[in-house]
């Protein structure tokens, strides 16, 4: 790469196209993806608790699934994703991010119908399966491509928009299962099933018409259809100054990432993302950790166990007169947190979010397990039942208990509107060009394999006939969040305001602790004439056209 010019930091930020309706509405359709994992997430609590589901897995007159059984069904869509979202890297890579995102809608079709069609155990894990491979296709690749079509000063609102797609999937599948509670047949479970179908269809039919990404084509050497598709996702004729300034920047940075990271090879691809010093801020290794371990952090924060356990959870301790009520409200306060971050991600930025989140998340965690060890949830009577049979188990003190769901509406709120949508923003920024797809997908991956691990673990801690842990379990996420927080504080940097290829010069040349302080100073694309007014060096081009390969 020719040697770079320096340029003021009014010069590096003065050029940039303005946003219009048509960039917002293309990056939130992106978005819709996150219905599948929200959905998928959340349908299974209720399925689970279903009487007619019960009696299909387990025979006639159960009560409830095995632990076993539960662990199981619920874990082994993540188990899919991760395996699905380890694959998509590459194949986004290599056909496109659009069109890696419509074949996981394909996939996730056929996961839906296997577990429509299920009328017993085998069935409904093997469409469970099948239905996270495509939601790892979909999981990895839809962050991977808002981040590279979003306008850099609304990149953090637009993906949260991905976590606020989740939150509304988790709310559908409340509503849903508690509209099918009391269906006595095998609509209760299948119902809830069936209504992923359209969330698949939609998503794939949408991306039909909207292009793929401009890095993705720079990548593969297609300078013209990049400037082609930045063109319609910026609403600017090809030939702008806004539309030379930002590809001359992807173009040129693409050339400098290449030459500081060649890649010659499948085996070689994968091993670059872990390449360098574990000290070295700028390091692939550096920044493959910091991907993974955000989204493992995410998932320690325990948020998963009210989503996928909340129901059979306070079924359990006897407390609570309708659970499928109170799962219903704690999926409201996540919804209607989420959207909070549109507006503080970008205002304050993604390192204070995240510190602060977990901060909260943790003191609220302390509060609900240490009123649950006094006075709460762990604290029963049994009364006898109406209706006959066994007795019913109540709660020594219903306002004790009350607390501890509000503290857990709580936590959910730092939860919804800091790190769910704060680890999927930054996993979509940290990754240089020629490593991103798999970053983004081994991130993701981190992310699934940790939810499998939280999912297959729980029904051990908290069933009665296992760990029997009842209210001493929220002991354990408050420590989780407690090192989400020392995390958030030493390892993550600040990238608000940046665009992908100045993410990439900050983590050159500062620490996470400074990194709010720096401003960008100079630019790849000053190499290339843009500092002078220039068009895009046609020797550059050609050189990017010339090396343009996925591997």
């Amino acid at each position: 790469m020719p040697g770079a010019m320096l340029a003021t930091t009014a010069d590096v930020n003065q050029i940039e196209a303005p946003v219009t309706w048509k960039a917002y509405l293309i990056c939130a359709f992106a978005s819709f993806g996150g219905i599948f994992f929200g959905y998928d997430s959340g349908y299974i609590n209720g399925v689970t608790g279903s009487p007619v589901f019960i009696e299909l897995i387990e025979g006639a007159g159960k009560t409830s699934l095995s632990g076993s059984h539960n662990s199981l069904i619920t874990s082994i869509l993540s188990a899919g994703t991760f395996f699905g979202a380890i694959i998509a890297g590459d194949v986004a890579d290599t056909i496109g991010r659009r069109w890696t995102v419509i074949i996981g809608c394909a996939i996730y079709i056929v996961g839906v119908i296997l577990q429509v069609a299920s009328h017993g155990l085998g069935l409904i894990v093997a469409g469970r399966l099948v239905a996270g491979l495509g939601v790892g296709f979909e999981s990895a690749i839809v962050i991977l491509y808002m981040s590279e079509i979003c306008p850099r000063k609304v990149r953090g609102a637009l993906v949260s928009g991905y976590q606020f797609c989740i939150t509304i999937g988790l709310l559908l599948a409340a509503c849903i299962n508690y509209g099918t509670k009391d269906i006595n047949n095998t609509g209760s479970y299948r119902i809830p099933i069936a209504i992923q179908f359209i969330f698949g269809l939609v998503l794939a039919g949408g991306l039909f018409f909207l292009p793929d990404s401009p890095r993705y084509f720079v990548k593969r050497g297609n300078v013209e259809a990049a400037r082609n598709a930045l063109a319609r996702l910026r609403g600017q004729p090809g030939d702008s100054d806004y539309i030379e300034a930002e590809l001359s920047e992807i173009v040129a940075n693409e050339e400098y990432e290449r030459s500081m990271i060649p890649t010659s090879g499948w085996v070689s691809g994968w091993a670059n993302c872990f390449k360098g010093s574990l000290w070295t801020q700028n390091s692939n290794l550096r920044k493959t950790i910091l991907g993974t371990s955000l989204q493992m952090m995410q998932q320690w924060t325990g948020v998963n166990f009210i989503f996928y356990y909340s129901t059979p959870f306070l079924q359990s301790t006897g407390a609570i007169g309708n659970p499928f009520l109170i799962s219903l409200i704690f999926t409201l306060v996540n919804v209607c947190s989420t959207p909070i971050a549109f507006y503080t991600v970008e205002k304050f930025g993604r390192r204070p979010l995240l510190i602060w989140g977990a901060f909260g998340m943790l003191i609220c965690q302390l509060i609900v397990a240490v009123v649950g060890v006094t006075a709460g949830f762990n604290h029963t009577h049994q009364i006898p039942n109406p209706a006959g049979g066994d007795p019913l188990t109540r709660a020594n003190n219903i306002g004790a208990v009350n607390a501890q769901i509000a503290f857990i509406a709580i936590f959910i709120f730092f939860f919804a509107s800091t790190w769910g949508p704060g680890a999927w923003v930054l996993i979509g920024e940290v990754f240089p060009l020629p490593i991103r797809s798999r970053g983004v997908a081994l991130s993701t991956a981190s992310n699934w394999l940790w939810n499998t691990i939280i999912a297959v673990i729980t029904p051990y801690m908290v069933n009665e006939d296992k760990g029997n842990l009842k209210s001493s379990v929220f002991f354990i996420w408050m420590g989780l969040c407690t090192c989400a927080f020392v995390y958030s504080w030493f390892l993550v940097p600040e990238t608000k305001g940046l665009s992908l290829e100045q993410v990439d010069r900050m983590m050159e040349e500062t620490t996470p602790r400074t990194s709010a302080k720096w401003k960008p100073h100079e630019t790849f694309a000053t190499s290339v004439g843009h500092a002078n007014g220039g068009k895009l060096d046609m020797e550059v081009v050609e050189d990017v056209e010339r090396k343009g390969s996925v591997f």
